[in-house]
């Protein structure tokens, strides 16, 4: 015990030395890279050791030790001695201490804030031990991510925030051995996500629990909580707080992709600059000079036509053949920031506001009005054989929102329906004729399918992608679907770089290789940031099997050259 104590102190030395030494400003890029790989794993370790020295911390009372226990033990400081490491066994007692419980005593004695401390506690219940209520050790809560979080190889931090996402609808799964096997099963799942899919883990894991609750509640109760609501003025800001059904956050969705690409009406970057400045009162560069500047945006009080007493000449500048530089005033330089350089949020909200502010009778006649109004194109994909057996998750929309079957018949009815069809492998098999360009019907079928970008973890939506040539057109090859992917702008030119691969199997979706320094495993991977959980596991196992087949050698796989 003394022993692990001493590497635990010297650790803490040993990092704070390292880190004064490598936050020097002649770190290679090289260091700077594995400093940044070493303290993350630091981080990791870390997590793990607060949540067993909380669970310790209760196992052995020690909010009951004695002054003279804890004076010894903050006395041994970052370098004890061997006889500072004995005095720091420390005695309990029976008699009134200062603290009330474990919870108490982190709070108090290590600082640490009372909600952490809880949280803590907490997660040792789920994934270390718990307490009953005689006051006797139990199992956690949560065996099998209690075994993945003692893996010193998981990412500790997913397995406490699959816990909390589970714990939090404790109520909502059911009595008895009804709740034991969907506790079994968030866990199975929540596991599966976090070896095989850490990027994507914790959005499947909160898409998990917000299937728990909704499949808990009729829709009577959901429509009773659905609606506009304005919440005050905080800050000098209002704030509202919109609650919506899955169909209506698609619709949303959709709408928010659309004011992210600036080739769409919603993302017209002019327009939606000018209706910028115009609620927020902040100058733009509409203004060429001085002279194209109405008074009330000039800076300078007199008027333009006006000589001010810089335009006065001066004896001394006669002879000269250049002004010299004016004199400086002492005020900042403003910088317009670059539209695409504001928040995500911001750009939303100005896009909503000119969809409010829309002229809907296309006129543009009046004033303060934009014209025109966008429609939100929404995919729906729907599994043909989920459906005749009244499956729960049987159409999905592209933003990866599970639609029930009342919703579902009320989009058919109120939206244009284009017909789709997809193979059980999620490839499309509508087959666009020989060209240079996709055709829009084309596109339209990639879109739906893949939902995205094709990279692991990246969360591009389809509307923002761009089609990308599996078979390279100035190779001969053709203009089909499934010789096409989706690729955002960053990873479409990542991988005709050779960064990552595509790979082309027969009758399946495309996959991705990616580099051995990112998966030493060599894994066929999917991108599942836009599935559905259940279409995220599906598609997993479907990638786990192709990956197995080409490794024995009975997959014919194409490694697409960049």
């Amino acid at each position: 015990m003394n022993e692990a104590l001493r590497q635990l102190a010297d650790a803490a030395t040993l990092v704070a030395s390292a880190t004064a030494a490598l936050a020097q400003p002649d770190l290679p890029a090289g260091h700077a890279a594995y400093f940044a790989m070493l303290t993350e794993h630091l981080g990791q370790q870390l997590t793990r050791a607060q949540i067993y020295a909380a669970e310790a911390a209760r196992r052995t009372g020690a909010h009951k030790l004695d002054q003279e226990s804890l004076q010894a033990i903050s006395d041994a400081g970052p370098n004890p001695s061997a006889q500072d490491l004995a005095a720091t066994t420390g005695r309990t007692t029976s008699a009134r201490t200062h603290f009330k419980h474990t919870a108490d005593f982190l709070h108090g004695w290590l600082r640490i804030p009372l909600s952490t401390a809880r949280e803590r506690l907490l997660q040792a219940d789920c994934l270390v031990a718990g307490v009953n209520d005689a006051g006797q050790v139990t199992g956690p809560w949560l065996p099998a991510l209690a075994q993945e979080f003692s893996d010193v190889n998981t990412d500790p931090r997913l397995v406490v925030a699959a816990s909390k996402k589970i714990h939090a609808v404790r109520n909502d799964l059911g009595q008895d051995h009804e709740r034991d096997a969907a506790k079994t099963k968030l866990q199975s799942e929540a596991v599966h996500f976090i070896k095989n899919e850490p990027e994507t883990a914790r959005k499947h894991l909160s898409d998990l629990v917000a299937e728990v609750k909704s499949g808990t509640r009729e829709m009577k109760a959901l429509l009773a909580e659905i609606g506009f609501f304005k919440v005050g003025i905080r800050n000098g800001l209002v704030e509202y707080v919109l609650r919506v059904l899955p169909s209506q956050a698609s619709v949303i969705e959709a709408f928010r992709q659309q004011l992210n690409n600036p080739k769409t009406i919603a993302g017209n970057r002019d327009a939606l600059r000018e209706l910028d400045s115009e609620l927020t009162g902040e100058p733009t560069s509409q203004w060429d000079d001085d002279h194209t500047m109405p008074d009330w945006a000039r800076t300078e009080a007199t008027p333009i036509d006006q000589p001010t007493p810089t335009d006065q000449p001066s004896p001394q500048s006669n002879n000269k053949s250049t002004a010299e530089p004016a004199e400086d005033t002492g005020a900042p330089e403003q910088i317009e920031a670059p539209w695409e350089n504001l928040s995500p949020e911001r750009r939303h909200l100005i896009g909503f506001m000119a969809l409010l502010m829309s002229d809907r009778t296309g006129s543009g006649g009046s004033p303060g009005k934009q014209p025109g109004l966008v429609t939100p194109q929404v995919s729906i994909i729907m599994d043909y054989e989920k459906m005749l057996e009244r499956g729960k998750d049987f159409a999905v929309t592209s933003s990866g929102f599970a639609l029930t079957v009342g919703e579902t018949r009320a989009a058919l009815c109120n939206a244009g329906v284009y017909p789709l069809v997809l193979n059980g492998k999620s490839l499309p098999l509508d087959l666009g004729r020989t060209q240079r360009l996709y055709t829009k019907a084309q596109g339209r079928a990639i879109r739906a399918a893949y939902r995205g970008c094709s990279y692991p973890g990246c969360s591009m939506p389809a509307e923002r992608c761009e089609l990308d040539h599996l078979d390279a057109w100035e190779k001969g090859g053709n203009t089909d679907i499934c010789s096409a992917d989706l690729g955002c702008p960053v990873h479409h030119i990542e991988r005709h770089c050779g960064l990552f691969h595509a790979v082309k199997i027969p009758g399946c979706r495309p996959m991705v290789l990616l580099s051995k320094e990112l998966d030493p495993q060599q894994r066929l991977r999917v991108n599942t940031f836009f599935l559905s959980p259940n279409e995220a596991l599906e598609a997993n196992h479907l990638a786990d099997s192709m990956t197995r087949l080409w490794r024995a050698g009975k997959l014919d796989v194409e490694i697409v050259d960049p």
